[in-house]
């Protein structure tokens, strides 16, 4: 099984606009369409994406042009690590490869967690390949291998 864990792309300042509400800046819109060629080009196409419901994770996941299944989760939002391993843990057994899509400091921490590795920052539009043995009931920390990381400046 493979997860793959994108934080979302660069967003336009807060001023005056409610967090949740927040869209990609230029640079956010050309990094997520890189980043779904990057997927495609390497195979990683996910059969299921968990996306927060955050503008800023949407209009990532719509620029990504990925054919998936889409399960817009709220909790994402709430950027709680233990969550989002949550949420893994609840994916059926039939998918193969799962992308989420959400927010640090917790997406940074999810890596982390499941591979006891990260590196030192997961700028915006950072995207880290996941192996996890088993089923994803059983995905706990510790138990990944991180494969690939990608962040839009290399």
């Amino acid at each position: 099984m493979t997860l793959i864990v994108l934080r979302h792309a660069k967003a336009v300042a807060g001023l005056g606009i409610p967090d949740i509400d927040r869209t990609l800046n230029d640079r956010g819109r050309r990094d997520a369409t890189a980043t779904g060629e990057w997927l495609r080009a390497h195979d990683l196409v996910p059969g299921l994406v968990l996306c927060s419901t955050a503008a800023r994770t949407r209009e990532t996941l719509a620029r990504l042009d990925v054919d998936a299944e889409v399960s817009f989760e709220s909790g994402i939002y709430d950027n709680d690590p233990d969550g989002l391993l949550d949420l893994v843990n609840q994916v059926p057994g039939d998918v193969e490869r799962v992308l989420l899509i959400g927010h640090n400091p917790s997406v940074h921490q999810l890596v982390h967690d499941l591979t006891g590795e990260a590196p030192d920052a997961f700028p915006t539009c950072a995207l880290a390949v996941i192996e996890l043995p088993g089923a994803w009931a059983d995905v706990r920390p510790g138990v990944g291998t991180l494969r690939a990381l990608r962040t839009p400046k290399g």
